[in-house]
């Protein structure tokens, strides 16, 4: 074993605990490595002439730390030559041979390549359902606006063609949106597509049920779910919010009202994710363009928001 630097000693003897290095401590215990890391193998470089590749173990902790903090792959790297606890966190030590931004990009570019993203989400919720934190009987559905960049200062000269505005109240919006169904017990994501902005809520809500639930919840923008062809032979309560404007009539005491608060009450579950994906995990903008390589990254940090909210029952 080589001998620690004296900043690495000094660092041992610090009085406190940073909050990135308790957050990264709780998902070291969090997240099921050994799990995804057999989802990604058949795919990683294997050891041979030339450069040998890092530890698979390695670059997975890394692009995970990417999406902590939303950064960029120059971002990284330099992270990982400035902050110790990163270091620690995917093993390295500043003596080593450290991974660049192209070797850093190289990764997330292969888990892209393979779609990997979707399969290591169905990983880890395979993982939160082994640990008894699979509840199917009802789902809430619910989709939320991603803003990208509406500028033509790039090499086509043109905005991002899978990117669209949408009008949204009194305010127009440009970019993509990211539908989720969750269960409305715990909250936990089960299902995630991604669209244009422009693309209607209610269209995508097919594809956000798994078939097994007795009960459905939606806000206004799903009115009329269940005339459409698709749901015709879903047998299901539907408990959809009424428009704001019919809302607003029902009588303060009335029966009706009552239930639309009840309705409210258990919709407020799904705002939790989206919580967690655009405030903690900080992706309220696109990084990048085209909807395929952000759908991949929705679903690793709809992945990390399961294990975010579920963390109480996974650490007692």
């Amino acid at each position: 074993m080589s001998q620690i630097s004296f900043s690495e000693a000094e660092y041992d003897q610090k009085r406190r605990k940073t909050r990135r290095e308790k957050f990264l401590e709780q998902m070291d215990t969090l997240i099921p490595w050994k799990k995804l890391e057999k989802k990604i193998v058949r795919h990683y470089p294997k050891n041979g002439q030339g450069r040998q590749p890092y530890p698979l173990s390695t670059m997975l902790r890394i692009h995970c730390m990417q999406l902590f903090y939303n950064l960029s792959d120059p971002a990284m790297e330099d992270s990982l030559y400035e902050i110790e606890s990163m270091r620690r966190f995917c093993g390295l030590r500043l003596s080593d041979r450290l991974p660049d931004e192209t070797t850093i990009l190289n990764f997330r570019h292969l888990l892209e390549r393979h779609n990997l993203g979707k399969k290591l989400f169905d990983e880890i919720n395979r993982h939160l359902s082994s640990q008894g934190l699979s509840l199917r009987e009802g789902s809430i559905v619910d989709a939320t606006i991603i803003s990208a960049p509406r500028s033509t200062k790039n090499k086509e000269g043109a905005r991002d063609p899978d990117m669209h505005q949408v009008k949204k109240g009194n305010e127009w919006y440009f970019g993509m949106k990211m539908h989720i169904g969750v269960d409305d017990a715990l909250g936990l994501i089960h299902s995630v597509t991604t669209t244009s902005a422009n693309v209607h809520d209610i269209t995508q809500a097919g594809q956000l049920l798994h078939g097994e639930e007795e009960r459905v919840w939606g806000d206004a923008g799903y009115v009329g779910i269940e005339k459409r062809e698709e749901h015709e032979e879903r047998d299901v309560d539907w408990f959809i919010a009424l428009r704001p404007g019919k809302r607003r009539a029902l009588l303060a005491k009335s029966d009706e009202a009552e239930t639309e608060y009840i309705k409210a009450q258990v919709r407020a579950k799904v705002e939790h994710p989206f919580r967690y994906i655009k405030r903690v995990f900080g992706y309220d903008k696109v990084r990048y363009r085209g909807l395929e390589k952000n759908s991949e990254r929705l679903h690793l940090l709809a992945a990390f928001t399961n294990l975010m909210i579920g963390k109480k029952y996974l650490l007692a």
